[in-house]
């Protein structure tokens, strides 16, 4: 009988742990254009280890801010160094977790049935595909990521002077990408893995790789992260298991990720 009681309340702690494993909710913010990779890889960790995964995308200008601010996330995803270095310095990450994760390319796109198949890196390439009145999108130059390429990629390239009165500026790259997809903006800078992402559009033009910064998302688990459930999530996407989300989605993944 004592053996049978014994077993009985082991069972109900393994059941008690299960449960409240299965219960932790991990919050990721991360990078607008990792939406579809974190997604998918998200729903395959949840799978495998019973750890809930809620994530939030924006720019990662913004989601910085909100960190910085007392937002609750426990590991955040960045499309560039910059913002991840803006919370090292204010001690709102674990330098201890961080890790340059992925690569990716930065594009010109237009809406599918656009006349044009290719562009031109030149002030005459753009004006004609951009016509009298269009627009190019791409994120607000200044702090979105996306936009803080572009604009260095242009300048490098001397196209900046022409195309700057030309842009419209959105808050993170899927919202520039929205613009061109429903036909609002005739071109658009984003990146790779987002033009493969929207059917609606096609990708004209690849920047050189030598006209702007490597295109790098660096990770890591906030400073007030709770549980080990941002860890353990890091560890799976730094994992042979994760690759296939991020390149099916036109990611490069740097290999086993870098500190």
């Amino acid at each position: 009988m004592h053996r049978l009681i014994r077993s009985s309340l082991i069972a109900a702690l393994l059941l008690a742990a299960g449960a409240a494993q299965a219960a932790e909710t991990t919050t990721v913010f991360a990078a607008a254009s990792l939406k579809n990779a974190l997604d998918d890889a998200g729903k395959a960790f949840t799978a495998q280890s019973g750890f809930a995964i809620r994530s939030s995308y924006a720019a990662s200008s913004a989601l910085a801010r909100q960190i910085e601010s007392g937002a609750p996330a426990d590991l955040f995803a960045s499309a560039d160094l910059e913002w991840m270095d803006y919370l090292a310095k204010k001690n709102l990450i674990r330098p201890d977790t961080r890790v340059n994760l992925l690569n990716n390319r930065l594009v010109v796109v237009a809406p599918k049935d656009a006349k044009e198949s290719t562009i031109a890196f030149t002030p005459e390439g753009f004006a004609k595909a951009l016509g009298v009145d269009g627009r190019l999108a791409t994120g607000e130059v200044n702090s979105v990521p996306i936009g803080k390429y572009a604009k260095i990629a242009f300048e490098k390239l001397g196209l900046w002077a022409g195309i700057q009165p030309r842009l419209a500026q959105a808050d993170n790259v899927r919202a520039a990408l929205a613009l061109v997809s429903r036909g609002e903006a005739p071109l658009g800078v984003v990146y790779e893995s987002d033009a493969k992402s929207d059917p609606s559009v096609k990708v004209v033009g690849v920047f050189p790789a030598d006209s702007h910064p490597p295109v790098v998302y660096p990770f890591a688990v906030t400073a007030d992260a709770k549980g080990d459930g941002a860890k353990r999530f890091l560890d799976f996407l730094r994992s042979a298991a994760a690759k296939p989300f991020f390149e099916a989605q036109g990611f490069s993944v740097i290999d086993g990720g870098k500190n």
